[in-house]
């Protein structure tokens, strides 16, 4: 999930005036519902997307009938946090931008090293050969699916491993696209040629590719807040990409407290090369750039 927009520190929500009923919310309007969002998602929102929230808040008035931005914020603020309204609104002001195979360099390691690395330790345990992945944020799956294609590809005898890859995100229209496995040619348009023949069909006239079994089998969606723990654990592998970034420092912290205790010792964390996490990671080791593993003890 990302937020179309750069981090800024938000305004203080003091003695704000009431509404209006403009065409666009004013700064003291668009101060409250930042502020709403950031305390339901962390998500900081940029001032100067005052244009772009008034337009996203605009389809909802239309959606919901309701007057006004006024109305329509106390209308949320009254609302209980399951109820679909919030997803449509949380779905309407972020925008879920994404693709397979992006980030070549995170997935060619993953394919190149972590994944004979992997397979090495358990041919020498000769423990069980299981693994665990979380794609958190997962948006629509692309990243997840990505995550399966390599290790289909890649993993020597995968389909005798226990593999599980969870991804989550907190729209549950994501979501609810994800569990689909179903792809647009913008999507597929990084995803190997063999890889393209071998995971996934497309219909004659169709720009829609569809993940086979081969694929699915390993996939699990769901609607998850990163804001809350996750309940079930230990992952091996977390997937955290291009997120962060629009995380306020304090939700940043509280969003990698939950990672932490989802990771197994040893786990390692991957994120974006630019959600400056580094000094909130400082217990862990960085071996690269984008990737981190957690203390052993």
């Amino acid at each position: 999930m990302t937020l179309s927009g750069l981090i800024a520190p938000l305004p203080p929500i003091v003695a704000l005036p009431p509404f209006g009923t403009m065409d666009q919310v004013s700064d003291a309007q668009l101060a409250r519902y930042a502020e709403m969002i950031h305390t339901r998602t962390g998500i900081r929102v940029l001032p100067q997307k005052k244009i772009l929230l008034s337009n996203r808040l605009r389809r909802r008035l239309r959606a919901t009938g309701v007057k006004n931005f006024e109305e329509y914020y106390h209308h949320l603020k009254r609302l209980p946090p399951q109820d679909p309204e919030w997803d449509a609104f949380l779905q309407e002001i972020t925008t879920h931008e994404t693709y397979l195979f992006r980030d070549k360099a995170q997935w060619d390691w993953l394919r190149n090293v972590y994944l004979p690395e992997r397979s090495a330790l358990a041919r020498t345990t000769g423990g069980l050969a299981c693994m665990r992945i979380w794609s958190a944020a997962c948006s629509t799956g692309d990243e997840a699916v990505t995550a399966a294609c390599c290790i289909a590809a890649c993993l020597p005898d995968f389909q005798r491993w226990q593999i599980r890859i969870l991804g989550t995100d907190i729209g549950v229209g994501a979501v609810e696209q994800a569990t689909t496995a179903a792809f647009g040619q913008r999507a597929m348009h990084l995803v190997p040629e063999d890889y393209c023949r071998r995971f996934f069909t497309k219909a004659k006239d169709s720009e829609v590719w569809q993940a086979r079994p081969i694929i699915t089998d390993m996939l699990t969606f769901r609607q998850h807040n990163l804001m809350e723990p996750l309940r079930e654990r230990p992952f091996d592998l977390v997937l955290l990409k291009n997120v962060l970034i629009y995380f306020s420092k304090l939700s940043k912290t509280a969003v990698l407290h939950n990672i932490r205790a989802a990771l197994r010792p040893g786990g390692l964390l991957m994120v974006g090369a630019a959600e400056g996490v580094a000094d909130l990671l400082q217990d862990f080791q960085r071996l690269e750039p984008w990737l981190y593993r957690k203390p052993v003890s």
